[in-house]
């Protein structure tokens, strides 16, 4: 119920009335009480006033599993919300709803990571109250080869929200980091349960730097937050809702083909590498191209110096920008 009441006094223009929202879901003036007496524990701003009722004032930056789901519009993606002040990764409590489960679309959200997972293992920092740690189940009717698409499904996601919501220039290197001036924004890492031909489930998890005013000097020249970029701070719940908007219609672009044949354009419009040059690193071997965006497939397609086209496979090889990070 508290979920529904935050999402009544976010969408009202002035006061609900204690009635009304007694007559909605049936239960008492008491209830109804507790549960705003609740809400302002958590850090909202409600006004009551006798005779006209109760008013949101201000929404400061909370996340807890109530604020989250009332600022989801979707017909699946994040619609079960599961939220951790603090927990190891978002991407392991996923895998842990995953395996109990938990319906597809089904969100593991954390105010707080203390064992964070990047790419190859590598640790990813989590300090609380600042960023957005959020991971995504999912059950998809797709061959195992094909998941690994999924993942430049969200990064386009990522973009796209970020962009609606920030006006920040939030761009994709391939094939899922989200950057904007020449520095990582955010991390994606995909899992996977699988069988030989058939996937139980795939978790994405989502590491955005919302909300950092400075980064360790050992990273600053290639990390960057949304604060730093646009010089404000931004509200963590409303991102996530953007993100899950946006993944929720591109993922259906992606079901429909079975490839990236309907984000593929717009996500080559997003990439940072097109026409540019990269550094091809594959296993004893490594070499400078000229990269002209992913096929259908994801696979990024880049120019060798014979003048031969290469499509390079993410899981097989690293891309490098010849200039800085990206």
């Amino acid at each position: 119920m508290k979920t529904e009441i935050l999402s009544m006094l976010r969408e009202s223009d002035g006061y609900v009335s204690g009635q009304q929202i007694c007559e909605k879901f049936h239960v008492s003036r008491t209830a109804v009480w507790k549960v705003i007496e609740q809400l302002k524990e958590e850090g909202y701003q409600i006004e009551a006033v006798r005779n006209r009722g109760y008013r949101l004032s201000e929404s400061p930056d909370i996340l807890s599993q109530a604020e989250i789901a009332s600022r989801i519009s979707t017909e699946w993606a994040g619609r079960n919300v599961s939220y951790f002040h603090e927990t190891d990764s978002t991407n392991t409590q996923a895998k842990k709803l995953g395996e109990e489960g938990a319906p597809a679309g089904t969100l593991a959200v954390a105010d707080r990571q203390n064992a964070g997972k990047g790419r190859r293992g590598r640790s990813w920092e989590s300090p609380p109250g600042r960023d957005i740690y959020m991971s995504l189940l999912l059950r998809p009717d797709i061959r195992p080869s094909d998941a690994p698409m999924l993942t430049l499904v969200m990064a386009q996601s990522v973009a796209e929200a970020l962009r609606d919501q920030t006006g920040i220039d939030a761009r994709i290197k391939w094939p899922n980091d989200i950057v904007a001036g020449g520095k990582k924004l955010c991390g994606i890492l995909t899992e996977m349960s699988a069988e030989i031909d058939y996937i139980n489930y795939v978790v994405i998890g989502v590491g955005i730097n919302v909300n950092q005013p400075s980064f360790p000097e050992e990273i600053a020249d290639r990390a960057t937050s949304l604060m730093l970029e646009a010089g404000r701070t931004f509200l963590r719940a409303p991102l996530i809702a953007a993100v899950m908007e946006r993944f929720e219609e591109n993922c259906r672009l992606f079901l429909e083909t079975r490839d990236l044949s309907g984000i593929q354009a717009a996500y080559n419009d997003l990439l940072v590498n097109v026409g540019e040059k990269v550094r091809v690193l594959e296993p004893g071997h490594e070499y400078s191209a000229l990269s002209s965006g992913i096929n259908k497939k994801g696979e990024l397609l880049v120019q060798k110096e014979d003048g031969a086209t290469e499509a390079v496979f993410a899981g097989e090889v690293s891309v490098r920008g010849i200039y800085g990070y990206v």
